[in-house]
């Protein structure tokens, strides 16, 4: 009886700070929308380099994150490192922690940790993302 207790009080406080934190996300950005090509990627040195945990910013990589690389011509449309990103299908918000090769154009790569089969099910497709840009402040 009392884990059953500890248990709803427990998912209620982290119910409540995930409503607070996107409360937070969406006063502090303002958000823009535009279609991109969607692709997957995992953390394997086949499918990146020879150390395939960092990204190209330097950031460590795990499965289960929500991080996504980005073409080149969008980091200059300002979705740059950690631009947090709402992407169409998804649940949650993703953080830019990856720029991908230069010879990619509008696109973005989705990371699906080790999983190659849920990568290659998401194969290519175009979607709509939401990026946030900060808000100037006063």
């Amino acid at each position: 009886m009392l884990y059953r207790i500890l248990s709803i009080i427990i998912l209620s406080l982290l119910m409540l700070n995930c409503k607070k934190k996107e409360k937070e996300v969406k006063e502090f950005y303002d958000w823009k929308t535009i279609q991109v090509t969607a692709t997957a990627y995992n953390s394997l040195a086949y499918q990146t380099n020879s150390n395939p945990d960092i990204t190209a910013f330097g950031d460590s990589l795990k499965p289960g994150l929500k991080y996504i690389a980005v073409s080149r011509d969008l980091l200059k449309m300002g979705l740059k490192h950690n631009t947090p990103v709402k992407i169409e299908g998804f649940e949650g918000l993703y953080l830019i922690k990856d720029k991908m090769n230069r010879r990619w154009k509008n696109r973005i790569d989705i990371y699906m940790g080790v999983d190659v089969k849920a990568a290659k099910k998401w194969g290519k497709k175009k979607i709509s993302i939401a990026y946030g840009i900060p808000k100037e402040q006063d």
